[in-house]
């Protein structure tokens, strides 16, 4: 078999093998006269696509994993090392295994506290590799579905997807796994992006939230400079009615992976395209801390670290003005692949100029400078992006309207579910949304929610299109839930365990030959408990005996 690379502008073909299984790399490769067959093609290599792919092939079936880049495991494997898990005893089945293997990398073998779920991002590529190698998963990187015309249908029945080289790939059952769910909106799967108003679902925490205290400037200030004109990362408003709904995505960043042992770390350098009057707002910030806090700035007040084993931390956004590039996320989700290139690349120029602007800005404190300092890009992470994580962290884009809508009241009141098929904990946490100009003179960041949740059962249809639109695709990432429930369920685990689910249930409906929507409830849960899944409530307490 000949695999088909470019290299400056050549055709070259080659055969790759990595970690013991064939990876196919197709930036651009002749069309193939003849469809590739599989049972089950998972587009997506996420966490979640990685463990659909897997559950899917330990029930048999022949997988294709197809990735538009060029690693596996999303956020997992992409700077979320600080893992969300929330209350423990409730992530069972394969990515409790997955946390476990990567605790046991460390020589650690429980999951009872949080410092036990982190891990480096080049462990948990290596773990995934592994599974996917175990299990005869045919994976292909550099595989994006055709921006246009990239599906084949019969009805409702999905047949195939082109891929942009050319490439058809034929199956029985389809996974949209990315974060983007681009196949998923190619069938014409009803889908929404932004925020409800409270009115829609009766969601007392849906739409524009006017008054929220976390990451927030902590005095009024003034985004004016001294001519009266407005300051860069400001909206000028006016901010809608609270409640009120819109198209507006919580803000996107880069989780980074940094480290303070000098023979690891990389040195800051001024970005291409670096311009400091960016950050004005936040040095005034900076400048007027101590007046208002009675001490200097520290690095905590800018970023979030958690240590993570090696001298590492993952490092996430924290306060008022941090690694979220606030208000710059809203096009991305139905936007073309250039424009999310753009936005891509807006993000990581901005990434990079925070940093900058921190380390080597006269304006900022100097005990802060050199706390910023002290911390570096890891040289042994991310070895093909510099040290700069290789996925945006795209904490909402798409969400589909399905069979069942998650709803606030799902995480609240209503937290038991018959058709269970994972369970969540995490509190409902959407990032800001956006940075407006205030009528009094000041500036307010807008849309954080940070609400406590008790642990909650997951639908089955949270994962199912309507049987109306398509019968054999399955969506664990781009879920079905209001923009107040997707602030909860969106953690990396969750997708992992409906991962699961949608891998099983693919294997049922190819073996009962039935749609998607169609499978024994009865046995897909009895196979989720089989695989050590923590579906129900009142299974909580048998979970920490797991490992």
């Amino acid at each position: 078999m000949a695999i088909f690379s470019v290299m400056r502008g050549k055709y070259k073909p080659f055969l790759l093998l990595v970690s013991g299984f064939f990876i196919v790399s197709t930036l651009s490769t002749p069309a193939l006269a003849a469809p590739i067959p599989a049972d089950l093609v998972v587009y997506g290599a996420t966490a979640s696509g990685v463990v659909t792919a897997y559950a899917a092939a330990k029930e048999g079936l022949h997988v294709i994993l197809l990735e538009p880049g060029s690693h596996v495991g999303g956020m997992v494997t992409g700077g979320l090392s600080a893992t969300d898990a929330a209350y423990f005893p409730i992530i069972g089945g394969y990515a409790r295994d997955f946390y476990r293997e990567a605790a046991a990398h460390y020589g650690i073998h429980t999951l009872n506290k949080h410092s036990d779920w982190l891990s480096e991002p080049k462990v948990g590529e290596a773990i995934f590799n592994e599974w996917l190698k175990k299990t005869g998963v045919e994976v292909h990187f550099h595989e994006r579905i055709q921006e246009k015309h990239g599906v084949t249908r019969s009805g409702i029945h999905l047949r195939s997807i082109t891929t942009e080289d050319g490439k058809v790939w034929q199956a029985k059952v389809f996974a949209d796994c990315t974060y983007e769910g681009d196949l998923m909106a190619q069938m014409s799967v009803k889908y929404t992006v932004g925020r409800e108003s409270m009115e829609v679902y009766h969601e007392d925490l849906a739409g524009v939230r006017v008054d929220t205290p976390k990451h927030q400037f902590l005095w009024k200030i003034s985004p004016y400079n001294e001519k009266g004109k407005l300051l860069p990362e400001v909206d000028a408003g006016p901010m809608a009615a609270s409640g009120s709904g819109d198209k507006k995505v919580q803000t996107y960043n880069f989780r980074l992976i940094l480290t303070n042992d000098p023979a690891n770390k990389l040195p800051w350098t001024i970005p291409e395209g670096y311009d400091s009057a960016q950050f004005e707002l936040l040095a005034k910030y900076l400048t007027q801390w101590k007046e208002h806090m009675h001490r200097e700035p520290r690095l905590g007040d800018v970023m979030n670290p958690v240590a993570i084993p090696n001298k590492e931390a993952d490092f996430n956004n924290n306060g008022a003005f941090s690694t979220d590039y606030i208000g710059h996320s809203w096009k991305y989700p139905d936007a073309g692949y250039a424009e999310r290139k753009k936005i891509w690349d807006d993000h990581l120029l901005y990434t990079e100029s925070f940093l900058w602007f921190l380390a080597s800005d006269p304006r900022v404190p100097k005990p802060l400078q050199d706390e910023v300092n002290r911390w570096g890009r890891a040289k042994d992470e991310f070895l093909d992006t510099d040290g700069w994580p290789n996925q945006l962290y795209i904490r909402e884009g798409r969400r589909m309207i399905g069979m069942y809508v998650m709803k606030q009241s799902d995480l609240q009141t209503n937290r038991t579910k018959p058709d269970s098929i994972a369970m969540g904990s995490y509190n409902s946490d959407s990032h800001n949304i956006q940075r407006v100009a205030m009528p009094d003179g000041g500036v307010r960041n807008e849309g954080d929610v940070q609400v406590s949740v008790k642990p909650y059962e997951i639908a089955f249809g949270t994962i199912l299109p309507m049987k109306s639109q398509t019968d054999n695709l399955l969506v664990p990432v781009c879920l079905s839930a209001s923009h107040v429930a997707y602030s909860s369920v969106r953690m990396e685990p969750q997708y992992m365990m409906m991962g699961q689910a949608a891998g099983v249930t693919a294997a049922l409906a190819i073996q009962g030959k039935t749609a998607v929507q169609d499978v024994s409830l009865a046995a897909l849960q009895e196979k989720l408990r089989s695989q050590k899944a923590i579906l129900h409530l009142d299974q909580q307490a048998t979970a920490t005996g797991v490992d």
